[in-house]
């Protein structure tokens, strides 16, 4: 069975509220991805959530310094994550925690981490050198799949033995996981794998594009590792 993303209390509620303007968009996802519903953000960072929801709803909303510190406090991230300023920066930038713990992930940890599915990298021989890129991709069946194009880097990758990587750095409290998977990757022929594929892939192509080439990578080991404070 095809891992699927847990299910939160807010589940329900996110049809209905709907973020606009890029702190908007940041302030929900960071919320949701702490499984906190919008009402008990507001009382964490001591504001109502009727301003929580302006934020969240209106592009031109422009709270003051102090209140994007407590949004931040609240959120468990920092001002600078919530007003984009890193998102062009590489994550990992901050300083590392002062006693931090690092641990190897079990192979059951490791698969239920990768089967949240979103973008990974995977690691691919060319003619001239190994290059990684990164794709969107999902777990069917245990297996790794993604979509490609045709002589795209990605689907180089047919007929070899590859290494595909997913990792999540929270900067703020300098802590995170990695995964890495190896083994074989093919090409998808069969028209009724490529249709079933179709149907339970989670994640499409951000590049866009005309991308109908299915890639599977069965993974024959799988490890993984863990940063905590």
């Amino acid at each position: 069975m095809r891992a699927m993303p847990e299910r939160t209390r807010t589940d329900a509620a996110t049809t209905a509220e709907r973020p606009s303007g890029d702190l908007g968009r940041r302030l929900a996802a960071r919320r949701l991805h702490l499984g906190l519903a919008r009402r008990e953000t507001a009382v964490r960072a001591g504001v109502a959530p009727s301003y929580l929801k302006y934020l969240e709803e209106h592009p031109g909303a422009s709270p003051n310094r102090g209140t994007l510190l407590t949004l931040a406090a609240a959120l468990e991230t920092t001002v600078s994550e919530l007003t984009g300023g890193a998102a062009d920066l590489p994550t990992g930038l901050g300083e590392a925690a002062r006693s931090p713990e690092f641990t190897e992930l079990s192979t059951d940890e490791c698969r239920s981490l990768l089967g949240t599915h979103g973008v990974g990298r995977i690691a691919v021989s060319t003619p001239s050198a190994p290059v990684v890129v990164p794709v969107n991709y999902s777990v069917v069946d245990g297996a790794i799949v993604f979509r490609t194009a045709s002589g795209a880097t990605p689907s180089l990758a047919s007929g070899h033995q590859v290494a595909f990587e997913v990792d999540r750095i929270d900067d703020a409290f300098s802590s995170g996981w990695s995964v890495l998977a190896c083994g074989p990757a093919h090409t998808v022929t069969d028209p009724d794998e490529t249709r079933r594929l179709d149907e339970r892939a989670y994640t499409a192509p951000w590049a866009g594009g005309h991308r109908d080439l299915w890639m599977r990578i069965e993974p024959r080991t799988i490890t993984g590792r863990r940063i905590t404070v």
